[in-house]
């Protein structure tokens, strides 16, 4: 029997059918093919309703001379009756999911009305912050308000300008991750660099009460805003692109922490990516190994940290490039600030998420993403090294081996992965143990149960950063008023190099004026060349 080819195409029963006989076959064989076809279609004649009085009847099958049984068919009827397009409802929404139920022209006329209160119906940036609390934002985004307005070319932002630029926004970005990176990003980009921060951070720096001193040092307005961006891409940007999305704005705390500084006048209360203290501390550490104070570090600088706790093997990988950007470390061996205080905080809290990818991207050093027993035994090689200069015995390597392994239960025998350490929630313990001497040693003579109620304790308790950050904050201001009190009575003299830490370093103090040479008062951009 001759069978069209649309009717193949056009009938759902059947497309079914063939479908059921073909599944889970590599091939079906063409009498067999035949035969069901012929089955199928005899059930459906038999199965059709009766037609009215009237309608001719269709053409009765062709049966064949010699009929067989029919072979049981499984009933698939419900499964294929389904329309050939299903309509699935749309699940993702990279600007933010639609609110059906905002008035944006409601939104709109209460803008235009903020605008009729102000001389002229022109904005200035201190004025945009009314306007950004009628579009329903937190204050401080007022600055990227005013320049994707236009504001930052005239000096003032009109009320046309901003309404046609808000009403874009609504249309288009239906969230507040979505709405901030559209402020904040170049032209067409969908996301954050590093540069693209520093006028909202230097609002931050001119408008917030809680660094109302920093105005008297305009030098080290560059250094806070430097510090952090980098602490922002340090805990946001989870990818390590250099570049923030919407998605890794969504899955942070950095709006949340944004919207707070209008709400808390000390600044130093907000510990995530804006405290002071925090940078005050990160750059005084910065300030002591920079011994030529030109805001670069050699390894042999980075090495003094801590009085020389680190390896020099981990060092010489910090400056190989495996967790650093730019031509500079690679080309001429040294480090920036901004490299720097992803360093810091990474030795300081070896706990966070991203500690734990920096030193395993140190440690890796084929880059397979996995630590052999090989990369392990060349950083505890340096370890005992160390250990048998200082008079102490060191722990064979196969028995500190049967310990790692026993403390990380990585999924694969011999294989460290990433995974195995974010999971096992001990890597603090496990790198300080290759790389990390003075606190190797410390974790030997600790309590062992000690450790084990710090990793069963899930309490919102202050992280490993936020602990040195205090403790270090409150020495360096100690050691400051000591010397402050030592030097009393004596003039202050103008000096050529940057000025110090201690000039700014308590906020409570008034801040010493210093001369700067240009070229000095400002770090280079946020990142090096």
């Amino acid at each position: 029997m001759m069978i069209k080819e649309t009717s193949l195409r056009r009938d759902p029963d059947l497309r079914g059918e063939l479908a059921f006989l073909a599944r889970g076959c590599d091939f079906v064989l063409p009498s067999r093919f035949k035969k069901r076809l012929k089955s199928f279609q005899q059930t459906q004649i038999q199965n059709k309703p009766e037609k009215k009085p009237g309608t001719p009847l269709p053409p009765p099958a062709t049966s064949p001379s010699s009929p067989q049984p029919l072979s049981p068919v499984p009933h698939v009827n419900n499964v294929v009756n389904a329309p050939l397009s299903i309509n699935i409802p749309r699940f993702y929404f990279p600007e933010g999911l639609p609110d059906t139920c905002s008035n944006h022209e409601q939104t709109l006329s209460r803008i235009e009305t903020a605008f009729m209160d102000i001389e002229d119906q022109k904005a200035d940036i201190y004025e945009m912050g009314k306007i950004a609390k009628v579009c329903g934002c937190p204050l401080y985004w007022k600055a990227p308000m005013f320049r994707a307005a236009g504001g930052e070319k005239t000096g003032f932002v009109t009320s046309q300008s901003f309404v046609a630029m808000w009403r874009k926004l609504l249309n288009n970005h239906h969230d507040d991750a979505s709405k901030f990176i559209c402020l904040l990003a170049k032209p067409n980009c969908s996301s954050l660099e590093q540069e693209d921060f520093i006028p909202l951070l230097q609002d931050v720096v001119d408008t917030h009460p809680g660094l109302t001193f920093l105005k008297d040092a305009p030098e080290f307005h560059s250094r806070y805003i430097t510090t952090v961006i980098q602490r922002i891409f340090y805990t946001v940007n989870r990818s390590w692109s250099g570049k923030i999305t919407s998605t890794e704005i969504r899955k942070s705390n950095f709006l949340q922490t944004l919207a707070l500084l209008e709400e808390e006048e000390d600044i130093n209360q907000i510990t995530d990516y804006f405290s002071y203290e925090h940078f005050y501390v990160i750059y005084c550490k910065f300030w002591e190994l920079d011994t030529d104070h030109d805001l670069y570090i050699s390894q042999a600088d980075l090495s003094r940290y801590n009085d020389q706790a680190s390896s020099n093997r981990i060092i010489e990988r910090i400056f190989s490039g495996a967790v650093t950007r730019g031509k500079t470390i690679q080309k001429e061996g040294r480090m920036s600030y901004a490299d720097f205080v992803w360093f810091l905080i990474s030795e300081e809290d070896k706990r966070n998420p991203t500690s734990i990818e920096y030193w395993f991207r140190c440690m890796d050093v084929d880059g397979d993403g996995i630590l052999s027993m090989y990369e392990l035994e060349y950083f505890y090689e340096e370890q005992c090294e160390r250990m048998e200069a200082m008079g102490i015995e060191p722990l064979p390597f196969h028995d500190l081996l049967c310990q790692m392994l026993d403390l990380v239960k990585p999924a694969v025998d011999g294989k460290i992965t990433l995974r195995d350490l974010k999971r096992c929630r001990m890597a603090h313990i496990f790198y300080d143990t290759f790389f990390n001497l003075e606190k190797y040693l410390d974790h030997e003579q600790r309590d062992p149960f000690a450790v084990q109620k710090d990793v069963e304790n899930d309490g919102p308790e202050p992280s490993d950063w936020d602990r040195f950050a205090a403790e270090e904050y409150e020495t360096l201001v100690a050691e400051e008023s000591a010397q402050a009190q030592f030097q009393e009575g004596f003039e202050d003299y103008e000096t050529d190099e940057p000025a110090s830490p201690s000039e700014f370093g308590n906020k409570g103090s008034k801040i010493l004026s210093a001369s700067l040479p240009e070229k000095c008062g400002k770090l280079q951009s946020v990142d090096e060349e």
